[in-house]
C-alpha cells in the first residue's frame, strides 16, 4: 500500500497522529480480512464485507492525507 509514496508515509507516521491511527487501524483490518479469507478465523460474509468497506474508507482517507502533504510540500 502506497509503495510509491513510502517516504511520505514514513514522514506522516512520525509527524501526523491521525495518519498513524488510520494506518494502524488499516493494518489490523487488512490482517483480519486476510485471515478471514484464508479461513484462519470465522467471520460471516456480511461482517467480512463490512470490514472490507471500512478498510477501503481508511485507505481513501490516508490517500487524501498523502495528497494534501504532497501539495503542501510544493
Amino acid at each position: 500500500m502506497f509503495e510509491h509514496d513510502q517516504e511520505i508515509v514514513n514522514s506522516l507516521l512520525n509527524e501526523n497522529k491521525d495518519f498513524k491511527r488510520l494506518y494502524e487501524k488499516h493494518d489490523v483490518l487488512k490482517n483480519t480480512v486476510k485471515e478471514a479469507n484464508e479461513k484462519s478465523i470465522q467471520v460471516d460474509q456480511l461482517s467480512l464485507e463490512g470490514l472490507k468497506k471500512e478498510k477501503l474508507i481508511l485507505k481513501d482517507r490516508m490517500a487524501s492525507i498523502i495528497e494534501d502533504y504532497k501539495h503542501n510540500q510544493i
